[in-house]
């Protein structure tokens, strides 16, 4: 079989899926508005609200593989959050805290010096002079539904912006929002060469 392995930056409120069930006109912008490639699904999800980096592919073991939490398969994000953080109100996102019905698995969590180099967000976020905004970088090795907005949130600091920027070694840099490509040989070999990470204990 013929394998694909794709990088496509989403757009801000572009369903990560190939369909849409809602009714005509009613139809949501969908992957289908930007990829031609046929047979390939994405690996994990991103809300509709969200930007950023997928993966697709028709490699349903490697699609398999890297979804299964016990990989670890790192996803990292850059969050523009209402308000201004200071390193210790990050910590509970480094040790887990509780969110609803789970509690999160420790986070990789830091503050950005500098706002991310992003095209701007179409339609931009909501902007209040009186209230400051920062970003935020965050990896997650797990992916409950959104929970990087409910980690924020459960320190006091809503999500303004969600981009993802990273999964694992791939990187979202030279990808323009709608633009997708073919992985290349050198970044394909590492995810099909991925074993479990064994815990102690």
């Amino acid at each position: 079989m013929n394998y694909r392995y794709l990088l496509f930056h989403k757009p801000y409120n572009v369903l990560s899926q190939f369909t849409d069930n809602s009714p005509e006109p009613d139809r949501r912008v969908t992957l289908k508005d930007y990829i031609p490639v046929p047979s390939v699904y994405p690996v994990g999800r991103l809300d509709h609200d969200s930007e950023g980096l997928m993966l697709l592919t028709n490699h349903g073991s490697l699609q398999h593989r890297l979804s299964d939490p016990k990989f670890e398969h790192p996803r990292t994000y850059w969050v523009q959050v209402e308000g201004l953080p200071t390193h210790e109100s990050l910590q509970p996102l480094k040790t887990g805290l509780q969110i609803q019905n789970y509690r999160s698995r420790p986070a990789k969590a830091s503050l950005l010096p500098a706002e991310p180099n992003l095209p701007p967000r179409n339609p931009p976020i909501r902007f209040r002079k009186n209230v400051p905004t920062a970003w935020l970088e965050i990896t997650l090795i797990e992916g409950h539904n959104r929970q990087v907005r409910r980690m924020t949130a459960a320190i006091g600091f809503p999500t303004l912006r969600l981009v993802r920027a990273a999964i694992g070694h791939l990187r979202l840099e030279g990808l323009a929002p709608g633009q997708w490509r073919d992985l290349t040989a050198e970044e394909l070999a590492p995810l099909l060469d991925r074993k479990p990470v064994q815990r102690k204990g």
